[in-house]
């Protein structure tokens, strides 16, 4: 059984594959993971802010400030969630900056990327709900192929299991536990998290041709999902950690983050969805700052309203101005009916029909009432 266990099993990569030389430079695998889910992200994130009607240029100018406040927050949310391999008795103060040896904490990425997403913002004159909203669906891509740097490094495991999908270590990893048998395998936390994550871009994606996902609501839809996963997720894995204990239970600080994050995020969204009606999406712009020359649905829609309310015939005047306006439109018809009321008379020997007579009499009377 252990035979047929470990040929369904998962392989890790060879060790040489975690990073190799380019020239005088080091390649790591895990930052060209993270390096693809940023550009994978950027991608679509502008294609969904093009649709919103915002121009693809904004992306890049708030992802400049963003993606360095990200990472940097990532890292040292991974830190503080992780700080013996930092601070303690065997710790190393100097692997703090090495982010491509892996270690990033997404909660801290979040947190001041968002930062840095609103100094972009404000710079570029965008509203911050509308860019997360179209980086939402982006941003949990990133976080699945990020996920694979994990494998690269052969990290971030989760417990033992006898599951066919089980994951080799090495046994001479760093990473591979003292208390386990050499062959033994591991839940693939990694594996797990990458398919909820992708799962979730096309759940997301879908959800939006059906509703109205603006105003924020695409991004706190975004949060509750991953948390959801991730509670699970990261209860399997054995990695060192920091552990809290809160109301007799203790769990690693990213199970408890998780779930304050969900519930954080699922209040919004009651919020959202019963105290806010889910009106017609804003501009993406901040007031003021549309630029001229703005494209995409937002532009569209509202070009196609001035053109229709341009276009539509009015019927009914206000105040002064419907009253002249329809006193004007009566006198046009009086003067047209003469017209053809005079013609008729010299057709028919220059008297004019019973109808024309009491016309030109009512007309008279008209004249004399607004005489006076």
């Amino acid at each position: 059984m252990t035979g047929i266990a470990v040929a369904a099993s998962i392989p890790s990569p060879p060790s040489e594959w975690a990073s190799f030389a380019l020239g005088p430079v080091t390649i790591h695998a895990y930052a060209l993971c993270i390096l693809a889910g940023i550009i994978l992200a950027l991608i679509l994130t502008q294609k969904r802010f093009v649709a919103f009607g915002g121009h693809a240029d904004a992306v890049w100018d708030i992802a400049i400030w963003a993606i360095p406040f990200g990472i940097i927050g990532g890292r040292l949310y991974h830190v503080v969630s992780s700080p013996d391999a930092y601070f303690g008795p065997e710790g190393d103060l100097a692997r703090i900056p090495q982010i491509w040896l892996g270690g990033l904490g997404i909660w801290g990425a979040i947190a001041l990327g968002a930062v840095g997403a609103w100094i972009g913002a404000r710079r570029a004159g965008v509203r911050l709900s509308a860019f997360a909203d179209a980086a939402a669906p982006g941003v949990l891509l990133a976080q699945a192929v990020g996920r694979l740097g994990n494998w690269f490094n052969q990290e971030l495991f989760g417990a033992p299991t006898t599951l066919p999908w089980g994951l080799e270590i090495d046994a001479d990893n760093a990473n591979f536990p003292l208390d386990q048998e050499p062959g033994t395998l591991f839940h693939p936390t990694f594996l797990y998290e990458l398919l909820w994550n992708l799962a979730g871009v096309v759940i997301l994606l879908l959800l939006a041709r059906k509703l109205n996902l603006r105003g924020g609501r695409m991004f706190w839809l975004y949060a509750a999902y991953y948390t959801l996963g991730r509670v699970w997720i990261e209860a399997l894995r054995i990695d060192d950690a920091e552990m809290v204990t809160l109301f007799g239970v203790t769990q690693r600080l990213n199970v408890w983050t998780s779930i304050a994050v969900f519930v954080v995020a699922l209040a919004v969204l009651v919020y959202l969805a019963v105290k806010r009606r889910p009106a017609e999406a804003p501009s993406v712009y901040l007031s003021g700052r549309e630029p001229k020359d703005a494209v995409g649905a937002d532009a569209t829609s509202a070009t196609s309203a001035t053109s229709a309310n341009d276009t539509t015939p009015t019927t009914e005047g206000t105040g002064a101005a419907g009253a002249t306006g329809a006193a004007g439109a009566a006198g046009a018809t009086d003067r047209a009916d003469a017209g053809r009321s005079a013609s008729n008379a010299s057709a028919t020997g220059g008297h004019a029909p019973d109808g024309a007579s009491d016309a030109r009499n009512e007309r008279g009377n008209l004249s004399e009432t607004n005489g006076s």
